[in-house]
């Protein structure tokens, strides 16, 4: 017999089957690559120093290499599997890739004609100039032919094709020439084809000397002088046809951590195997014919869509060199140094702490406090212990250097070191041996998640007790990098928080059941049942005609039930504001389901690296996190989001990383709701969020915006 089922339980039901519908999701891969087509379109913006927009193009590319070196690949093995299963969007791996192809040509094509049309011709009005082979002069061309002799002959092993010689094996991202041939060598051999492979200790682009220039900076191109005297590679036989190309590869480490016993080793033994996995992207120079393009496809096992040809070299990211070469001030930003809050002036910082918590906006103030944090822990002689997460992190910087100093001297040091942070597993590694080397206990986390966390606590001892100091942060511990990415960063001597990071480095370095945190949200436990608690708590006021709000400053959100909970949010009523740098799959402004939400991005001088949360009807409504609004931050990670408990850094907080932004017009895009993104004009007020930081904080003067 058929039961009815009451009419509000089937309107809830039809609701939640209707949030879940493909059409209500961006895909991933596809919001990642409109992130990096904002980040080109820096380069084609004439307020920013031109070398700055050099860097931009630079960027892009260096991006899209890792989005085909990790993403394309990972979809491309699911193909290779059979896989058809979809995500959120309802795309399988297949369709994610062909449309990831079409947009990606259509990128690539941009970049090149960037940098043609645009970049090359602004800074030859500058005085750099690229050298063209069919330009040199007389002088040049002596001069390149000197430097190959010397510099490039003795390196360079061509390489003959034939059945005793196959196809080498051509390392990731590699410069390398596939050479057409006529005549017979001292062997009688004609295949026809060779190959020339430039080694990676050969700088992509040379300066050329004042004596030979036309203008104060002339450059040449390495694959232009092998190019101009590839001949002499192959004696008495003519060369008909030379093509730079480059093949991409896998490279997304695969290590088994159930199956393993010791994952530094297995780490350090599949390090090498990522310079030769399977190719996932041939780029190749323009003007080769179809024939060879065929044979380098073969010898790759790469279809058409997956052939990049490129007008200009195969690896634009090698064009960064030349902001280390150009030494004009006015072609760049104007240096800064970020400020130091008053209170930590003092000789010690632990004395400063005590007072109150103190916050640091990377990278508008210094980062240098941090590493002070932890020098003076490895000299005092009352610190007893110093314990501290590193994801990412310079190996030759002041930190890991204190963090040794302080185990030869006789601290407990104990360091949660994740090996597993994406292309910076090798110098992870090297770090472990050097602390371990000094006595520190050394943790790989835990196995199954990453620890994306980011903390460090002191323990001292003072009089008859014993008090514990804490640094809680958005950002790595990384000196370069926090003068270059935006981050949040506190210092506490408060107990309960203390006792919280405590807490959580046990969990790392032991075992036992998840402890229950006073003051913390942490990843996987509890972080992400916060995060829809809270959601909905702001519905619930919205519905009972309460005031409503959200606000979220991030790098991604794509974790699905956090999007449809952000959609139910909407619907009662809460306005939402999501400042989101990169991928995004929530679709604002569709009638019905998400009008109430606004997405914007932005995309600047500094990388947007905070996550910054605020919910009106909540106790403390301000929160800072290591984690992203992703599956993987919520589920797959060890992170922590903390309270910000101090009204004062509370509103400081609200107004810097939500009030400014939300009033950027000059570094803002506004999502649509059919994905793509949209710039904002500038108005005659315009404000730019991240130079107003650097006029509150930083030290030296700005140049004009």
């Amino acid at each position: 017999m058929a039961i009815d089922m009451p009419e509000t339980m089937e309107h809830q039901e039809k609701e939640e089957l209707d949030l879940r519908e493909p059409e209500n999701f961006i895909n991933r891969e596809l919001s990642w690559l409109q992130f990096n087509l904002r980040v080109l379109e820096l380069a084609l913006d004439p307020s920013l120093p031109l070398m700055e927009r050099l860097k931009f193009l630079c960027i892009s590319s260096t991006n899209l290499d890792e989005f085909f070196e990790v993403r394309v690949a990972r979809l491309k093995h699911q193909i290779l599997g059979g896989s058809i299963q979809t995500g959120p969007d309802g795309l399988t791996p297949k369709e994610q890739v062909h449309k990831i192809a079409l947009f990606t040509h259509d990128l690539v094509k941009k970049q090149y004609e960037t940098l043609n049309q645009v970049l090359i011709p602004e800074l030859e009005n500058a005085g750099i100039r690229f050298a063209r082979r069919t330009r040199w002069t007389d002088k040049q061309r002596r001069w390149v032919k000197r430097y190959f002799n010397q510099q490039l002959l003795p390196v360079l092993s061509p390489l003959g094709l034939d059945p005793s010689h196959p196809f080498p094996r051509v390392l990731n991202k590699s410069l390398n020439f596939i050479v057409s041939l006529e005549g017979e060598d001292a062997f009688g051999r004609d295949s026809g084809v060779a190959v020339v492979q430039a080694p990676r200790s050969l700088p992509r682009i040379i300066r050329m000397p004042n004596s030979v220039t036309r203008d104060k900076y002339e450059f040449v191109f390495l694959s232009s002088i092998i190019h101009a005297h590839v001949e002499d590679l192959f004696p008495g036989m003519r060369v008909t046809g030379c093509y730079q190309f480059r093949v991409t590869r896998n490279s997304d480490l695969f290590v088994d951590e159930e199956e393993i016993d010791d994952l530094r080793r297995a780490l350090e033994d599949e390090l090498f195997s990522r310079h030769y996995g399977d190719a996932v992207r041939l780029e190749v120079a323009d003007n080769c014919p179809e024939n060879m393009i065929a044979f380098l496809r073969d010898q790759f096992n790469l279809h058409s869509e997956d052939c990049y040809q490129v007008n200009g070299p195969v690896n634009l990211n090698r064009l960064m060199a030349l902001t280390d070469e150009v030494q004009e001030p006015q072609l760049s930003f104007k240096s800064f140094i970020g400020s130091v809050p008053t209170i930590l002036e003092r000789r010690d910082i632990f004395e400063a702490i005590r007072t109150r918590d103190i916050m640091l906006h990377h990278p508008f103030e210094s980062f240098q406090p941090v590493v002070d944090f932890i020098k003076q822990a490895s000299t005092d002689k009352d610190v007893l212990a110093i314990k501290m997460t590193l994801y990412r992190t310079d190996v030759d910087s002041g930190l890991p250097a204190a963090l040794i100093d302080a185990a030869r001297n006789g601290k407990e040091v104990t360091v949660i070191i994740e090996l597993r942070a994406r292309f910076d597993e090798e110098r992870n590694i090297q770090l472990a041996h050097r602390l371990e080397e000094a006595g520190a206990h050394v943790v790989y986390g835990v196995v199954g998640y990453k620890t994306h966390s980011k903390m460090a606590l002191v323990v001292r001892r003072e009089g008859t007790r014993l008090r514990r100091y804490a640094h809680l942060g958005t950002g790595n511990y990384h000196p370069r990098t926090a003068r270059q990415y935006t981050d949040i960063g506190i210092f506490t001597a408060d107990p309960d928080y203390c006792a919280d990071v405590h807490k959580m480095f046990i969990q790392l370095t032991g075992f036992g059941r998840a402890l229950r945190l006073k003051k913390l949200e942490q990843s996987p436990f509890t972080l992400h049942d916060w995060l829809v608690e809270r959601i909905q708590a702001e519905a619930k006021a919205a519905s009972e005609g309460r005031p409503a709000r959200i606000i979220a400053k991030m790098n991604s959100l794509t974790e699905p039930q956090v999007i449809r909970e952000l959609y139910k949010a909407s619907r009662a009523g809460v306005k939402i504001d999501l400042i989101i740098r990169g991928i995004c799959c929530l679709r604002p402004g569709v009638p019905d389901l998400s009008e109430n939400i606004q997405v914007r991005s932005i995309v600047g001088r500094f990388l947007e690296h905070s996550r910054v949360f605020y919910f009106l009807n909540d106790e403390f409504q301000c929160y800072f996190a290591s984690a992203d609004w992703m599956s993987r931050n919520l589920f797959r990670r060890v992170e922590q989001c903390v309270p910000v408990e101090d009204p004062e850094l509370a509103q400081r907080l609200y107004h810097e990383c939500f009030q400014l932004y939300l009033d950027d017009t000059v570094q803002t895009w506004v999502l649509n709701s059919d994905g793509s993104y949209e710039r904002l004009e500038p108005d005659r007020d315009a404000l730019n969020a991240q130079r107003t930081l650097l006029e509150m904080y930083a030290l030296k003067e700005l140049p004009p915006a």
